[in-house]
């Protein structure tokens, strides 16, 4: 493909991340946040009550996963069902597109915690070679 096509077919994409004013980004950082990647993570799992949810995406504040539920929500990624009982329940699930982004954030987890005896071996080894003073 010559650079004209390339330019071309980048052109015709309706939308890139990589583009300041492009909506994707917004949605990327409420996906790849760490609140967001974890809330998704736990919600691949099955459906939340709100208290549920904050116990399971351990280290959260009440604010921030309200945040970060709430901006998934109107993402689409999330589904908020609030059942008129005393009191008031409220569930938390994955919507279809929640699930597809959820599934490869879950691969990505997976990969990364499988990984880390490599990931913590390298961290030891550049923060020695940044301890050992210059010759």
């Amino acid at each position: 493909m010559s650079i004209t096509q390339e330019r071309t077919a980048e052109q015709e994409l309706p939308y890139d991340v990589f583009s300041r004013a492009c909506p994707s980004r917004g949605t990327l950082e409420h996906v790849t946040g760490r609140w967001g990647a974890l809330t998704l993570g736990a919600l691949y799992e099955g459906s939340f009550r709100f208290n549920e949810l904050r116990r399971r995406v351990d280290g959260v504040s009440e604010k921030m996963l309200a945040q970060t539920l709430h901006a998934l929500e109107r993402d689409g990624l999330v589904h908020r069902e609030a059942q008129p009982t005393n009191p008031p329940r409220v569930d938390y699930e994955l919507t279809a597109l929640g699930r597809e982004v959820a599934g490869r954030l879950i691969a990505l987890i997976e990969c990364l915690e499988g990984r880390m005896d490599e990931v913590l071996a390298s961290r030891e080894r550049y923060d020695d070679a940044r301890r050992t003073p210059a010759v």
